[in-house]
């Protein structure tokens, strides 16, 4: 994730950063200005059209769906903003919920080899979740002196949450906690595999195709008509014009795409490689 100042505009304004939209669609906008730069010659040098003519009112139509598709992107955008947020706001979720269980643990258990157990596998969860909602292959030893002996073709996280309730059954049953004690820890070490099943719902529902394809369509379409009717208002400088037009509006389907998946590597992605290792941080400080 990008770390900013939000007051600093001007570096806003003249750093093109590697999550600026403008390098993905320098392509896309040259063709567009090429374009646009083709019919404002076919109108003005070849055609000849005159200011009457009948073309000239396209831009009543570009007028009337202009707000229609702003509106369509406010969702859009909206409804991918309200996705990440989701995200950022279950991994808050899960330092809290790790911070309650360690600092329990740490209170309630005395021999040094229970809380050495708990002491790695706590932040072991947070590791293996932010791998695998990357999609990337698990290390079975995330730390240099703990293997965690995990099941490749099984579902990890869940591997690594039954270890935890199974140590605290483990206790439990060797009259380490009480029973009172067992239902206070079971609400924390169910938290996390009720975090993982949000987070994997986030992950595997994407925006629905139908509904990001017609807004594709519904920009390209949009952008492909800008220059036959406003040739005759702006002439050759149409070309910018319509070459910014579509750079607005492409970015903000851009950018709801990048967001509405906050678990990735991606600059505007959710910097939970960063929270898992402040778990383990956190959670080796308590316990």
């Amino acid at each position: 994730m990008t770390s900013y100042n939000p007051k600093d505009w001007f570096a806003f304004i003249f750093n093109i950063s590697k999550a600026d939209t403008f390098r993905k669609l320098i392509p896309m906008m040259m063709i567009i200005g090429i374009y646009s730069g083709i019919v404002a010659y076919m109108e003005i040098e070849y055609w000849q059209l005159p200011q009457e003519s009948p073309v000239k009112n396209i831009s009543v139509m570009h007028g009337l769906l202009g707000f229609v598709i702003s509106l369509l992107l406010a969702y859009r955008t909206n409804t991918a903003y309200d996705r990440w947020w989701e995200g950022r706001r279950l991994w808050g979720g899960l330092v809290n919920s790790s911070r309650n269980l360690a600092i329990k643990l740490a209170s309630i258990l005395t021999a040094e080899s229970d809380l050495a157990f708990f002491r790695k596998m706590i932040p072991s969860f947070a590791s293996i979740l932010q791998k695998h909602l990357n999609d990337k292959d698990t290390a079975k030893e995330l730390f240099d002196d703990f293997d965690l002996e995990i099941d490749y073709h099984k579902h990890r996280p869940n591997q690594v949450a039954k270890m935890l309730f199974q140590k605290v059954n483990d206790l439990y049953i060797s009259k380490k906690i009480t029973g009172d004690q067992l239902i206070i820890l079971n609400n924390e070490l169910q938290s996390f595999t009720d975090i993982c099943g949000a987070c994997e719902r986030i992950k595997n529902t994407p925006i629905p195709y139908s509904y990001s394809a017609f807004i594709k369509k519904f920009i390209f379409i949009y952008v492909l008509t800008l220059p036959f009717a406003y040739v005759f208002i702006l002439g050759y400088l149409v070309i910018p014009v319509v070459v910014f037009i579509f750079y607005v509006l492409a970015s903000l389907e851009l950018i709801a795409e990048e967001i509405e998946d906050p678990f990735g590597i991606d600059a505007n992605d959710l910097p939970t490689k960063k929270i898992a290792e402040n778990i383990k941080r956190h959670v080796e400080e308590i316990i």
